[in-house]
């Protein structure tokens, strides 16, 4: 009996210290206060706080930014005076490199890899309405591209070692396969090539053939039941130069923009790449750095907590050296790993990012609690789960507005945040602008003294530019509408 109760407060122990024990700042990997600023922020409740912080700012790593003296001053036929959510990419994927589609992301912040098989399908489906909306693009992860990827919203096709969706029997990658599949699928903007992802990299994985399910066997390139297998490394290639070719093959072939996804740990490989780029002047788009932190992936307990760097130290590191090569502008700098709060994106825009990609906070925003059962199959609202019964509890219609509200608000916040330091957009937002609490006599560090570098500034002409811009995607100039949502769900 004893046992029976042990195992019993076991087995509710997380929700006995997520909901009575624990305060609004100590829970990882998000806190109350960070998880109910998603939730209201989705429902277009009431986000703030009242009394002050309850947060201590004078603990280590504390992000502090300056605000200017006068704040940014918007004209009345501004962009954001229409649409106060209009915040698009201040670069170009694929200018540089002279693709035949290059393209401009409608938003800044996007939804990240995450695929169908690992989330339900009424969650993409929820995802990608609500991303359609919002203008944003939306990742497909490495489980191949689905009917639920198909409801509007631009499509970054994303595949990893499996080559799931663009495979030969053998599970080797196929050319044609992705050109047939970019053909018929004039959405995908651009293609991501996983390397590592910051839950488990050098790991590989494995979907268990008990979740392969008909319609996922098809997408993948499966047999039904079959383990849907991921080698820890691509056969495709195997060193720097033979990704660079790759790189330009899949370019040439498709006409699209491409980059590759990685955590950050040993910078050699890193060095390799920005040499070879500068001297063959070559190379990809963009650049998906994800931190240690990342987690959509399950992963062993070893490699979530220990192995690769978090965002801030991976990304830093990776930035320096294009930046000591003078390649920051050739490269669209994607960060990923738990950047969907506005202080914590803008952060990433202070060190060089050119984007921020978001996974657990959308799951938040339609309904994920932080139950941490993705790895079970019974995630309990439906999310991270193939059980038909526990899906039907997500109304993809009902969840796609509360995605669009999380990410629109998202952006509003960054914007109203960049204004108060008197500035037009994000990429302009300097290291200097933000400090570091350092927890000692030293009391904070700038961005730039703490990091070791100064952040290229990025070419930027005002925001009218970015609209009249002909390779913007998303809604495109659909914010000259004031009822933007409706043309938006047209």
């Amino acid at each position: 009996m004893r046992r029976r109760i042990r195992g019993w407060l076991e087995s509710i122990g997380p929700e006995l210290r997520q909901y009575i024990v624990a305060n609004n700042r100590e829970e990882l990997p998000f806190n109350r206060s960070e998880r109910t600023w998603v939730y209201a922020s989705s429902k277009r409740e009431n986000n703030y706080e009242g009394f002050g912080t309850d947060k201590d700012i004078y603990s280590p790593g504390h992000i502090f930014i300056n605000p200017a003296l006068f704040a940014y001053r918007l004209a009345d036929d501004h962009p954001n005076k229409i649409d106060p959510y209009f915040l698009p990419c201040a670069k170009v994927m694929g200018q540089f490199n002279g693709r035949k589609r290059p393209y401009r992301p409608y938003s800044v912040a996007n939804i990240s890899a995450m695929s169908y098989g690992s989330l339900s399908a009424n969650a993409v489906e929820a995802l990608n309405k609500g991303a359609r909306m919002a203008g944003c693009f939306h990742n497909t992860g490495e489980g191949g591209f689905a009917s639920h990827h198909a409801h509007g919203a631009d499509v970054v096709f994303h595949f990893g070692t499996g080559y799931f969706g663009v495979r030969t029997k053998e599970g080797k990658f196929s050319m044609d396969r992705l050109v047939d599949l970019v053909q018929a699928n004039p959405q995908i903007r651009a293609i991501e090539i996983k390397l590592s992802q910051g839950a488990k990299p050098g790991k590989g994985g494995i979907l268990p053939g008990k979740k392969i399910t008909k319609e996922i066997a098809a997408i993948r390139g499966l047999e039904v039941g079959q383990d849907a297998l991921s080698p820890n490394r691509h056969s495709a290639f195997s060193n720097v130069p033979e990704l660079l070719e790759f790189i330009e093959a899949i370019a040439e072939n498709t006409g699209l923009p491409v980059g590759f996804k990685s955590a950050v740990g040993q910078l050699g490989m890193w060095q390799e790449l920005a040499d070879r780029m500068l001297q063959s002047g070559i190379g990809p788009d963009f650049i998906t750095i994800d931190g240690g932190e990342g987690g959509t992936g399950a992963s062993p307990h070893s490699f979530a907590d220990h192995v690769s760097l978090p965002f801030t130290f991976g990304f830093s590191d990776v930035y320096r050296l294009f930046l000591e090569r003078g390649m920051t502008d050739r490269i669209v700098f994607i960060g990923s790993g738990k950047l969907g709060l506005p202080a914590r994106a803008l952060m990433a825009f202070a060190l060089g990012c050119d984007l921020v990609n978001v996974a657990r906070e959308p799951m938040m925003s339609i309904g994920c609690i932080q139950a941490q059962k993705c790895q079970t199959n019974h995630c309990p609202v439906g999310i991270a789960t193939q059980n038909k019964w526990l899906m039907s509890g997500l109304d993809p219609t009902l969840k796609s507005f509360r995605f669009f509200n999380y990410l629109t608000t998202l952006r509003k916040e960054m914007l109203e945040i960049t204004h108060a330091c008197n500035y037009e957009h994000p990429c302009q937002i300097t290291m200097h602008d933000m400090e570091m609490g350092m927890g000692d006599s030293r009391s904070t560090l700038t961005l730039e003294d703490n990091f070791g570098y100064k952040k290229q500034p990025v070419i930027f002409e005002g925001m009218q530019s970015l609209l009249d811009c002909q390779y913007l995607g998303g809604l495109g100039k659909a914010h000259k509408t004031k009822d933007m949502l409706s043309l938006a769900k047209a």
